[in-house]
């Protein structure tokens, strides 16, 4: 019998599912209830109802689970950055264990696999070294706040509020930033506003102020602030850059991108340095890194070398190997293997990610290491590398079974295969398992008060 919806009933939170969300069991159907911990008995309403599921509101919390506690930063309730900050740092990573398992199972059908306790962030808060925030002519303010809002806000700068793209809480602070972070947020949306510029509005499609991005290099202690909006309006920001780079010291490039599409992303087709070079330094172990405004890098830096650490030690070089590093971006995993392997093929479709891996290749004076742009479906196909180990690295929506069928028929003697996404992973490693062995899989926590959770697993080719 399917919930109604509005009906209200107290449910029991048996475990937290991928993406997130609580789930709880009622008269046979599976309740997802957003904000809620494995645990908990609560009072709900239920706010959708589908065939095979429903979804569900706290109303009331009846009995906190165990793992429950009070969320430090102040916009935890709204914001859409960390949908776990109410949870325990220990639990959270009990958790994203215990998803990775049912998705291999469940997703993959592959039972007994071993997957080891998750490797935590050496940073809970403080840890990432880039943060978007969005402007927006509207201030989505939480329902208990309206009434004593009043005015409305026609300049905010801040984050999405979970599963929207028009509503953006205005922030003051953000907790998984470095304290002066947020500082120089504050005073750039000051001096931006003082401008009497409006902002660009979504729905609109007017505006001048779209996105501001700050990225941090934990190795050299700089900032650089890449400021996104509609058009160029020549003249405007050279003195607001200056004076906020000024007042921080520890900026040491400002970056304007022109973005005069209506796609909300914050990125764009002209950058201009409006100070310092456009790029930070970091490091990932021994290795340097070249940053620019727009190229990847691994947003946790210090529990990005946890994770590399265990993509070497799955690979097990010896230093006579070929190795092909699929979806290589800036090169960050060919560059840390480089000195364990013989040579170091990596594929890459952004060709600007691939100039950005030849750079960080001379920066750290690497000789044995190519970089192929293209699609990694024909490279493989044309037969460009024949690896005795591959290392793959999709996004989010997993590999395409085109590269999985033709890693299947190269039959490299070993694959490490790095995730951030356990559904997407149990669907591919159900396709490897035909010719390899799925021997162990270690999760790494590199988003900590979020469900997400990297795995890296160690396939061995069967019979070899």
């Amino acid at each position: 019998m399917a919930l109604r919806r509005s009906e209200i009933r107290d449910l029991r939170i048996e475990k937290m599912a991928n993406g997130g969300n609580g789930i709880a069991r009622c008269e046979g159907m599976v309740v997802f209830v957003p904000r809620s911990v494995a645990g908990d008995t609560v009072k709900v309403t239920v706010s959708r109802n589908k065939k095979d599921y429903a979804e569900a509101r706290i109303l009331e919390i009846l009995d906190p689970s165990p793992f429950r506690r009070n969320p430090p930063c102040r916009h935890a309730a709204s914001c859409g950055g960390c949908q776990w900050q109410h949870i325990q740092y220990d639990a959270q990573l009990s958790f994203k264990r215990e998803i990775v398992k049912e998705c291999v199972e469940r997703i993959a059908g592959l039972k007994g696999i071993v997957v080891h306790p998750v490797i935590p962030s050496p940073l809970e808060f403080r840890y990432r070294n880039k943060m978007e925030f969005s402007f927006s002519d509207r201030r989505w303010i939480p329902r208990p706040e309206k009434e004593k809002a009043g005015a409305e806000f026609t300049f905010t700068l801040g984050l999405h509020v979970p599963g929207t793209f028009n509503k953006v809480i205005d922030i003051e602070e953000c907790l998984l930033l470095p304290e002066e972070g947020s500082a120089i947020m504050r005073s750039a949306k000051a001096l931006f506003q003082d401008t009497g510029v409006p902002v660009y509005g979504l729905k609109s499609h007017s505006g001048y102020w779209r996105y501001l991005t700050l990225r941090y290099s934990t190795f050299a202690e700089r900032w650089l602030v890449n400021i996104i909006t509609s058009d160029e309006k020549r003249g405007l920001l050279p003195p607001l850059a200056e004076k906020l780079c000024d007042d921080f010291p520890s900026i040491s490039s400002f970056v304007h991108t022109v973005n005069s599409r209506k796609a909300a992303i914050a990125a764009g087709e002209k950058e201009t340095n409006l100070q310092g070079q456009g790029f930070l330094l970091d490091t990932i172990g021994q290795w340097k890194f070249r940053i620019s405004a727009s190229s990847f890098f691994q947003t946790n830096t210090l529990a990005a070398c946890r994770l590399y650490d265990t993509v070497a030690k799955f690979a097990a070089l010896s230093g006579k190997e070929d190795l092909l590093d699929l979806y290589s971006g800036t090169g960050t995993i060919p560059i840390y293997l480089s000195k364990d392997a013989l040579r170091v093929t990596g594929m890459e479709l952004n060709e600007h990610a691939v100039l950005d891996a030849r750079v960080n290749c001379e920066v750290n004076e690497v000789k044995n290491c190519r970089f192929i742009v293209g699609d990694i479906r024909e490279l493989l196909k044309e037969g460009k590398a024949m690896p005795d180990v591959v290392i793959a690295d999709p996004p989010r929506a997993g590999m395409h079974g085109d590269v999985a069928e033709s890693l299947l028929a190269i039959a490299p003697k070993r694959i490490v295969y790095v995730s951030c996404n356990p559904a997407t992973l149990g669907r591919d490693l159900a396709l490897f398992s035909t010719g390899y062995e799925i021997c162990e899989i270690q999760p790494v926590d590199m988003f900590p008060h979020t469900h997400h959770v990297e795995c890296v697993v160690r396939l061995e080719r069967r019979g070899r």
